[in-house]
């Protein structure tokens, strides 16, 4: 991607939400709150009774896509079969590919699907990189969604030595999906909507001026674009397809397991990369390859950073980390089955409701001032309403807000002002 504008990560506190198994995708972004982050669910709320849960296969992730699509069929055009088809050439290798990326893109669809994108561009990484999280190289593209620095920091990401959020997957999809969310509210089609991601927005805005809103077919717009900006459509769509009628390509797409859904764990201090696998039982490459935004292997969490990883390790994760911030009283959490084990540290971080249920914030005391954050690097409207247990439009309201754009080092009113 050449051009794109804003951010959004996200993360409970120490606690996190595992992946939703219900059928029916939640609104929310998955742990994202979904990733089901926010990016989507996972039961992990209250305590859980057991950390290797027995959890169903989730067959229903491709019904859900294909039921967010908004965009033209495989019959649309000629081109889009033809690239459907040169996609799935070798049926076993499509399959082999898909089934290593779905993680990533059920997180990414979840994402998608929290700021009102069709289900389409849920498979733009595909098109892009094939989910890989490319690193950087000079100003080069970067990541999944190969982004270039400048619009990186345009967004709101950040591009730095040690974490460039260009390579971690919550921050990075959330920001996308906040642009072409904004670029739809501007041209009214979705199909300009890709056009701009892959030439920019000024550039297709100052075609369309000249040369009208193209209608609603074909499905391919005749815009005078470049031919690697209409093949960027055709191929978005040619994926699409093969999602839509896999029979048809000779095709079985794969299942995902509900413990394997992807969540984002807030890291409350700084942790090495390796002792973090350690503490959530998985490969460190396997967790390093899911967080390859931090550069040099440590999650700096005065930050306010996350970690991203399959449900399964995310609860190992998460009652390490409870353990490790009671220190001395460690016993306590013997039984993690046991939601009173920890008054005190479920009190203070209010983030042990199942996913998807409203937590209350603690009451404000009368006439006490309104609480201020200060913007970091990574942060989204999004993300601080489920930090702060408020919703968006309350943002908004307290701080005289038209857009979701905010900027690193800005103040803004967190609680109801008095």
């Amino acid at each position: 991607m050449k051009h794109v504008l804003r951010p959004l990560p996200l993360v409970l506190a120490v606690l996190v939400t595992a992946c939703a198994t219900a059928p029916v995708p939640t609104t929310q972004a998955p742990g994202i709150q979904p990733p089901s982050t926010s990016v989507s669910g996972i039961g992990a709320g209250k305590m859980a009774t057991s950390l290797a849960p027995v959890v169903p296969v989730d067959t229903h992730v491709w019904e859900r896509l294909r039921a967010s699509f908004a965009m033209a069929d495989c019959a649309a055009d000629p081109q889009i079969e033809s690239w459907a088809h040169r996609y799935t050439r070798s049926p076993q290798r499509f399959e082999n590919e898909m089934r290593a990326v779905l993680p990533r893109l059920v997180y990414v669809q979840e994402i998608a699907s929290h700021h009102g994108v069709p289900g389409e561009f849920a498979l733009l990484p595909w098109v892009e990189s094939h989910f890989k999280p490319l690193p950087p190289r000079a100003n080069r593209p970067a990541g999944m969604w190969q982004i270039v620095p400048g619009t990186a920091r345009h967004m709101g990401l950040a591009v730095e030595r040690d974490y460039d959020a260009r390579l971690d997957l919550t921050a990075s999809t959330d920001a996308v999906m906040g642009a072409l969310s904004h670029y739809h509210d501007w041209f009214q089609d979705w199909r300009l909507a890709d056009y701009a991601y892959n030439a920019g927005k000024f550039s297709i805005d100052r075609l369309v001026t000249r040369e009208g809103a193209p209608p609603a077919e074909p499905a391919v717009p005749a815009l005078p674009v470049s031919a690697g900006t209409r093949q960027h459509l055709v191929k978005l769509l040619a994926i699409a397809c093969v999602v839509r009628e896999p029979e048809r390509f000779h095709v079985t797409l794969p299942t995902l397991d509900a413990d394997q859904h992807l969540v984002s764990v807030d890291i409350p201090e700084r942790l090495s990369l390796a002792k973090a696998a350690r503490q959530a039982g998985m490969p460190l490459a396997a967790l390093a390859d899911l967080n390859a935004g931090y550069r040099r292997g440590v999650v700096d969490g005065g930050a306010g950073r996350h970690l991203v990883l399959p449900s399964r390790h995310a609860e190992q994760l998460r009652t390490a980390l409870l353990a490790q911030a009671v220190g001395p009283r460690s016993e306590q959490v013997a039984s993690v089955g046991t939601p009173s084990a920890l008054p005190e540290l479920a009190a203070d971080n209010q983030s042990t409701a199942p996913r998807g249920e409203h937590v209350p914030a603690p009451p404000t005391p009368e006439h006490a001032a309104p609480r201020v954050h200060v913007v970091r690097s990574g942060d989204t409207l999004s993300s601080l309403a489920r930090r702060f247990h408020v919703r968006v439009a309350q943002l908004k309201r307290w701080n005289g807000l038209r857009g979701n754009d905010i900027r690193v080092g800005q103040k803004l009113t967190i609680s109801a002002p008095d």
